[in-house]
């Protein structure tokens, strides 16, 4: 019988991936030497600020360092991995400087709360609050240096309960960030038998409604103020479901069930980053903006088409057009635009003072760069 092998061994390769480890621990170290130094820099540009009064985030100065690091990244780091390790570097830079406050709709594990440390990073004071109206509340207060809050998801539509609060609210937009939504079937038991019923927030329901019909035809559908608050009922009770994201499972010990049951498989949801201006100063231009309004006219023939007309004559693009209704009971509506451009570029700050000759109420919802990493 002819003895048994010996095991292969990595011992011709162990000697060059040791070299090349050990030049990743180097490099590790000149890293975070750079890294030491930059926060160094902020720190001096902190002391700066705060003697002049100026506000600690930009959002229009960020973009544009990502924007300069993407035009002459040479790779293989590619462009799309600049802007989240940016993020975090410029986060953490804050943070020497001032705890950034941010309200969101919890508890830990939304959605809404991944797209505010997707925005700010994550050395953030996180602020969750029990719903939409209580972020704009802590915000509005001063609870929260910054509130987040869904606008639109790609497939539901808007989120009204957003708009209407955009309506009457003090702050404006200084910012969005839109997330690829991948919801999950969360549950106690790695099984479908025996659940009861789903909670998740009305949204998310809507989104996964196929699955839900062809998997769970028979089971309830339970509302509830967010998904993540779905995943911590689930969590206490083995009867239940919930759907959210793997951040939610894995806060609350659940068993990703099903993956990504949404309807459409490029499921996106864009938030808008607001404030008050009384804290935080309108960015200036970034050279790719976005402007949104909430705007209503006279119920009269072609009140609606002449909205249209002083954006065409100044060449202004406008990119959402959405109606609500007034709650007036006559009929009436609110529009929401967004259009290209920032107020101070000739041309938009123009048009913008025509169109609000044509309405009857006009209220500037914020001036935004465009989420474009």
């Amino acid at each position: 019988m002819a003895a048994a092998s010996a095991p292969a061994t990595d011992s011709a390769v162990a000697p060059e991936l040791l070299a090349l480890r050990q030049r990743i621990d180097a490099l590790d170290r000149e890293l975070l030497a750079l890294l030491n130094k930059r926060m160094q820099v902020a720190v001096e540009v902190g002391e700066l600020k705060k003697s002049e009064g100026s506000p600690v985030f930009r959002p229009e100065r960020e973009a544009q360092v990502i924007d300069g690091l993407k035009a002459v990244n040479p790779g293989p780091l590619k462009n799309e991995s600049v802007a989240p390790i940016w993020r975090e570097i410029m986060s953490a830079s804050r943070a020497l400087e001032a705890p950034t406050r941010v309200a969101y709709l919890g508890p830990a594990g939304t959605f809404s709360e991944e797209a505010a440390l997707g925005f700010f990073g994550s050395s953030i004071a996180r602020v969750p609050c029990a719903s939409f109206d209580e972020v704009i509340r802590a915000t509005t207060a001063g609870a929260a240096d910054f509130g987040v809050v869904p606008v639109e998801n790609n497939t539901e539509g808007v989120v009204t309960r957003s708009l209407d609060l955009f309506l009457t609210m003090p702050l404006f937009i200084i910012g969005e960030t839109s997330l690829i939504v991948r919801h999950n079937l969360l549950r106690k038991s790695n099984t479908l038998a025996g659940i009861t019923a789903v909670c998740a927030h009305p949204q998310a329901l809507a989104q996964c409604h196929g699955w839900l019909s062809l998997n769970l035809p028979d089971v309830e559908r339970r509302p509830v103020s967010s998904n993540a608050e779905g995943a911590r009922q689930a969590g206490l009770d083995p009867a239940l479901a919930a759907i959210a994201g793997t951040r939610a499972a894995a806060e609350y010990g659940l068993h990703v069930v099903a993956p990504a049951i949404q309807d459409d498989a490029h499921n996106r949801t864009r938030f808008a980053i607001v404030t008050h201006p009384d804290r935080h100063p309108a960015p200036r231009p970034s050279g790719h903006d976005c402007t949104s309004l909430v705007v209503s006219v006279d119920n009269k023939p072609g009140a609606v088409h002449d909205l249209l007309i002083p954006l065409k004559e100044h060449g202004v693009s406008m990119t959402r057009f959405e109606s609500r209704p007034a709650r007036s009971g006559q009929w009436e509506y609110y529009f929401y635009i967004d259009i290209e451009g920032h107020p101070d570029e000739p041309r938009v700050g123009t048009a913008l003072r025509a169109l609000r000759g044509a309405c009857a109420f006009f209220k500037v919802l914020g001036t935004y760069p465009i989420d474009t990493h």
